[in-house]
């Protein structure tokens, strides 16, 4: 997996971009390839000159459409779709290069107080640590005047950073460092307030505010107020507008209030103040300007005009159509940005960052620093790709469900699985045009009318034949799609099923347990589920198929579940739960679950086991250091053995329904190939998620 860092900023015109760059420059230095990955932008449909300028100076081959998750438009429609189509366009990115620069949104839709958030889960889920950006400078006083913002001092950026930290760990977000940019003078201070509100050891860096980076150039000044060149030297376009002088007096009163590098808006009527100005950016004892702006659209007399052209003025005058008020707050709102175009600026830029941030200690963080959190999102996808690379056929009885057609449907258009599908063929392709999905690539087949019938009911003969089972008592059972299903499991033509979404479990793994039977040293089938919560994945186990499991069968349940952990790559370390912990209580229910750990102890000795044990002490390492100090599991539960199915069903819903959580499963376990039985109340996602 690549090395990334999200650059993401609290508010905008942070200038986030020369921070994505010194970072970009910091990565090439220590990686082979590395690429980058707009998040969020304005529209996919229109130019990133940030993303365009970064991936050009990257040098990344990926090609720049591939680069881009999604935009404001996907985002407001569906926030959780949105971050979907973001994680499997970036997981794409990520296989192609060694490490990605990511990009936060940019806040040039309309703003509100999720887009922090909304960043925040992004980089969660793509398990991306976080640097954050924030600014030195109040954009959202109102007073900007070209790019430059009044100061903020020590206390507001600190509270800026607080209202931040809340965002961030409300997601579980993994930040990196931060770096306070277009800062003022008092930098140390800046840097103590602001890493008082962060976890203990986030460095943060602060950056100096360089007036010349958010200045514009005078040709951006000029498309600001759609206007054109009518006088002076092209090349003074690039100048940099580091003020606004409105021209609403006299020439007099005019020339007294020049500065220098302004740009002068001037009525297009008012000749008596052109020539002055002119005549002032040719003089030595004037400032310099950077541009003259006519306003009002009206022509100048050409006597005027002649008299100009004989002064042959090198300061740009630019004639736009506006008004007088528009066109100055036009001129005022314009902001300089980095882009391919301005290789002065990005020249700046980069050297600014290089005195301002270690870049050795940077190139170290991002060598160690990673997010942990496992997200359902990003665990959802794992197990999409896991099964991608491994395709399997799974047998799906129950083709007169819309879900189970919709659900498939999906599965062959992402690759997840190969599939069988039970049922008149004619009647599912029907039923899957009206619902507009495709199962044309499954595998259709009537059970009376299929090729692989006769086999079927000869091998259930052959192993049911010492509970007196017929030939044609046979046939009638093969008929029953659970059993049919399940014996394409057993002969290998299919590699596993699932079921239950109108069966009841009871139906769906009846047959398992008379054609494919249970694994040696197992004695029951049990089953778990994968919970997938904010921050890590955890099995519970028994919540589907035991009502009340004596203690040999709980200690099945524990050692098949550590196996499911196992195969998901999770560590297993069990706890057996009960209402005690330790040796602190006594009672049937209390011994059951102390004799099964004893069990599971005794079949599976390298195992990672506690109980009795509650959950608090299971989970939270404070409880646990109280209760069981020096357990192995106390504190660093993933597999929870519940005593009963009323507590684990109850639970994992409970759990499943208060947190968010997604719920994989039932998953079958102790038989000797996977058969997997459905809620009648799953949803699409549910059956997808159990194909896989």
């Amino acid at each position: 997996m690549a090395r990334s860092v999200y650059v993401a900023s609290v508010e905008g015109h942070t200038i986030k971009s020369a921070i994505a760059l010194g970072v970009l420059d910091t990565m090439k230095r220590a990686y082979g390839s590395v690429g980058v990955f707009r998040a969020v932008s304005p529209q996919l449909e229109s130019r990133d000159p940030v993303l365009e300028m970064l991936h050009e100076l990257s040098g990344s081959q990926l090609a720049l459409e591939d680069c881009v998750g999604a935009n404001y438009k996907d985002v407001h429609a569906s926030p959780e779709k949105a971050l979907g189509q973001i994680l499997e366009r970036f997981k794409k990115i990520e296989r192609e290069v060694e490490a990605v620069v990511i990009l936060g949104s940019d806040y040039t839709d309309v703003v509100s107080p999720a887009e922090l958030s909304f960043n925040a889960k992004v980089a969660t889920n793509l398990a991306a640590p976080m640097l954050l950006v924030l600014s030195g400078r109040n954009s959202l006083s109102g007073e900007e005047n070209l790019g430059q913002a009044p100061e903020r001092d020590a206390g507001e950026v600190g509270q800026v950073a607080d209202l931040a930290m809340q965002e961030l760990t409300e997601a579980n977000t993994t930040l990196l460092a931060a770096v306070v940019n277009r800062a003022g003078a008092d930098s140390e201070s800046i840097r103590q307030k602001v890493a008082a509100k962060l976890p203990v050891g986030v460095p943060v860096w602060v950056v100096p505010e360089d007036p010349y980076l958010v200045a514009p150039r005078m040709s951006q000044v000029m498309n600001a107020v759609s206007g054109e060149l009518v006088f002076g030297d092209v090349s003074r376009l690039q100048d940099e507008a580091m003020d606004v002088v409105v021209a609403a007096m006299s020439e007099v009163n005019v020339l007294a209030r020049l500065k220098e590098n302004a740009v002068v808006v001037a009525p297009s009527d008012r000749t008596d103040v052109l020539l002055p100005l002119v005549m002032a950016d040719s003089s030595d004892t004037f400032p310099k300007l950077t541009g003259i702006v006519l306003n009002g659209g009206f022509e100048l007399p050409e006597s005027i005009a002649r008299l100009i052209r004989g002064v042959k003025p090198t300061v740009p005058v630019i004639a736009c159509p506006g008004g007088s008020f528009d066109t100055t707050m036009q001129v005022i709102r314009t902001r300089g940005t980095l882009s391919l175009s301005d290789p002065g600026k990005i020249s700046r830029a980069r050297k600014l960052f290089e005195d301002s941030v270690p870049l050795g200690t940077l190139t170290q963080l991002i060598a160690e620093v990673s997010a942990e959190p496992i997200t359902p999102l990003m665990f959802e996808y794992s197990l999409a790709e896991r099964a991608r690379s491994d395709q399997k056929t799974i047998v799906l009885p129950e083709g007169n469900d819309d879900r189970v057609l919709t659900a498939a449907a999906e599965v062959l258009a992402k690759g997840i699985a190969k599939l069988i599908i039970l049922g008149k063929p004619v009647d599912i392709q029907n039923r899957a045009k009206t619902l507009n999905v495709d199962v044309s690539s499954a595998q259709l087949i009537e059970i009376a009318t299929s090729e692989h019938f006769e086999r079927c009911v000869t091998e259930y003969v052959s192993l049911r034949s010492d509970k007196g089972m017929t030939y044609e008592k046979a046939k009638e059972v093969m008929l029953d799609e659970s059993f049919f299903g399940t014996m394409l499991v057993q002969l290998g033509i299919a590699d596993g099923m699932v079921s239950g979404a109108c069966h009841t479990t009871a139906h769906t793994i009846t047959p398992s347990f008379q054609i494919i039977k249970t694994k040696p040293g197992v004695s029951v089938v049990s089953s778990v589920f994968l919970m997938a919560l904010r921050d890590r994945v955890v099995v519970y186990g028994d919540c589907a198929v035991i009502p009340e499991p004596t203690e040999e069968q709980l200690a099945d349940i524990a050692i098949s579940s550590a196996q499911t952990a196992r195969a998901f790559n999770i560590e297993p370390h069990v706890a057996m739960l009960s209402y005690s912990t330790g040796e602190s209580g006594s009672g049937a229910e209390v011994d059951r679950v102390r004799n099964a750990t004893n069990l599971v102890r005794q079949r599976a000795p390298e195992l990672s086991v506690e109980g009795p044990i509650q959950f608090d002490a299971a989970v939270d390492a404070g409880v646990a250091k109280t209760k069981l100090p020096g357990s192995t599991v106390a504190g660093r539960a993933t597999v929870f053995v519940f005593p009963d199915l009323n507590t684990g069903n109850n639970t994992y819903k409970a759990v499943q329904r208060t947190s968010g959580a997604l719920a994989i499963g039932p998953i079958l376990q102790g038989l000797k190939k996977p058969v997997n039985d459905l809620s009648r109340g799953a949803l699409v996602k549910d059956i997808v998620n159990t194909i896989a």
